[in-house]
C-alpha cells in the first residue's frame, strides 16, 4: 500500500508554504500508510552541512553537543520533537558524516546529511506526525513525504520513509523488491552503509553508489530498470532536483501535474488536489520505465 507525495516548487509563493502543501499532500495519503510518515525538506542550502539526527532514549544531548562542537562546528541546533533535531555545522558533508557514524554508534541515529535536506521521520499516525513536527511552517524548493503500511517488516521509526544514503539524497517508495538482499552485499563491498533491512533504502544505496560513479540522477534511475528486481514507484530528491520513476509493469499507482507554480507526484489524485491551481494543472500518469525529472536547470 503506503502514499507518496511530493512536490518541486517553480515560485516563490510556493517555497515559502512548501511545507503546508506537502501537509496537506501527507493526510489526503493517511489511509493508504497510517503506521508511521515522513517527510524530506530541501531548505536554504548552508556553506558547511545540516546533520538531521535523532537520539536514543538516554542520550546525553549536552555531552554529545559538545563533542560535536569540538570536531565539526556547530553552528545552530534546532530540535524538531525531543530525540530529533537537526544541526548545521561548519564541517562538509562527507566529514560530518564518516565522524558521526564512527563517534556516536548506536547514541545518535544519523537521518540525512547535505547542505540542504532536512529529514524528519516518525512511526506514529500521518496527522500526528504533521502535528508533532511543525510541517506546516517549513519552507524549501522541494520535498519528499511518505506514509507507510508495513506490511513486510516491523513499525519502527527507523523502517520509516525517506531514506537518505548519501549527501543531499533521498528516496520514498511504494512496491517491493526481490532482489534486494543480493544487491545490500554488493553495496556493502562498495562502501554504502545500511541502517536497516528494509528494500527502499537498498534502492537508495544503489541510487547513491551509481551517482557516486559518475552517472547523472536520471542514469542512476535508468539503471534501476535494469538492476532492481520487483516492482515500484519511487520519488528521488537531490540538492537541486527532483524525479520520479516507475518500473516497466507500473502495478503501483501514480499520478503526477504540473503548472507554472509547480511539479507533483502523488499516490492518488485527491493530493494533488489540495494543491494551488491543481485545477488548472496539467495531469497525466507517469508512463511504466520512464524517468521524469526537474531541476533548477530544467524548471
Amino acid at each position: 500500500m503506503c502514499g507518496i507525495v511530493g512536490l518541486y516548487s517553480k515560485s516563490p509563493a510556493v517555497q515559502e508554504h512548501l511545507g503546508a502543501h506537502l501537509a496537506s499532500m501527507l493526510v489526503q495519503m493517511a489511509d493508504r500508510g497510517p503506521d508511521s510518515a515522513g517527510l524530506a525538506v530541501y531548505g536554504e542550502p548552508v556553506d558547511g552541512s545540516k546533520l538531521s539526527l535523532r537520539l536514543a532514549a538516554g542520550a546525553d544531548w549536552h555531552s554529545i553537543e559538545g563533542q560535536m562542537r569540538e570536531a565539526l562546528g556547530i553552528v545552530s541546533a534546532v530540535f524538531a520533537t525531543p530525540e530529533q533535531v537537526v544541526v548545521t555545522v561548519d564541517a562538509a558533508p562527507a566529514e560530518a558524516r564518516s565522524y558521526m557514524t564512527e563517534r556516536f554508534g548506536g547514541l545518535v541515529t544519523l537521518v540525512s546529511v547535505g547542505r540542504a535536506i532536512e529529514l524528519y521521520k516518525e512511526a506514529v499516525h500521518p496527522s500526528d506526525f504533521i502535528a508533532s513536527f511543525g510541517v506546516e511552517k517549513m519552507s524549501g524548493s522541494h520535498g519528499l513525504g511518505h506514509t507507510r503500511m508495513a506490511t513486510e517488516s516491523k513499525i519502527t521509526t527507523d523502517g520509516s520513509h525517506p531514506f537518505s544514503t548519501g549527501d543531499d539524497l533521498c528516496l520514498v517508495h511504494n512496491g517491493s523488491l526481490s532482489n534486494h538482499n543480493q544487491l545490500r552485499r554488493m553495496l556493502r563491498k562498495e562502501g554504502i552503509h545500511f541502517q536497516t533491512e528494509n528494500d527502499s533504502e537498498v534502492a537508495a544505496g544503489y541510487l547513491t553508489w551509481r551517482m557516486r560513479e559518475g552517472a547523472t540522477l536520471e542514469q542512476a534511475l535508468e539503471g534501476c530498470l535494469e538492476d532492481l528486481d520487483g516492482f515500484f514507484t519511487f520519488a528521488v530528491g537531490t540538492f537541486d532536483g527532483f524525479a520520479v520513476l516507475r518500473d516497466p509493469i507500473a502495478c503501483k499507482p501514480a499520478v503526477m501535474a504540473e503548472t507554472d507554480d509547480w511539479v507533483a507526484m502523488a499516490s492518488e489524485y485527491r493530493a494533488l488536489a489540495v494543491l494551488p491551481g491543481a485545477a488548472d494543472a496539467r495531469v497525466w500518469e507517469p508512463e511504466p520505465g520512464r524517468v521524469y525529472s526537474w531541476s533548477a536547470v530544467t524548471a
